[in-house]
């Protein structure tokens, strides 16, 4: 299946309007991409006790996931930032988890057009992974 970069970086930035960030005001939008080619969206939601907010990949992650999806391809992530936002590392150890074959693209939601591309595997190599582990 070819990747349209530029369809999941709009559908990551209309995610990002659904932030929840009443305390940062940065808000993210992420849209993951399943193989059967459907857009599973989500955006980031703080708490004033900054240890439980959660990044908007892991919100489109996990609502993808609790929905049955698997076989992602593909991630983008917007918010407005110079070059776009770049995955943290727990949204990184997730995404090797579970997407780790999976593009990623990041755009300054300013900027729409100018993405980057990075693989998961480049974003975190040598990942921590249940099959990495002795006798699995």
């Amino acid at each position: 299946m070819k990747i349209d970069a530029q369809k999941l970086v709009a559908a990551a930035a209309l995610a990002r309007e659904a932030s929840v960030s009443p305390y940062s005001r940065f808000k993210v939008g992420a849209a993951l991409l399943t193989k059967s080619g459907e857009i599973i969206g989500g955006a980031n939601v703080e708490s004033a006790s900054y240890g439980l907010t959660c990044c908007a990949e892991r919100i489109a992650l996990f609502k993808a996931l609790t929905e049955g999806k698997r076989d992602f391809i593909a991630v983008a992530v917007v918010a407005n930032c110079a070059g776009g936002p770049m995955p943290c590392g727990a949204c990184r150890q997730l995404l090797a988890e579970y997407a780790r074959d999976a593009k990623v693209f990041v755009a300054d939601s300013d900027v729409l057009k100018k993405i980057r591309t990075f693989t998961v595997r480049k974003l975190l190599p040598s990942a921590f992974a249940p099959e990495s582990l002795p006798g699995t």
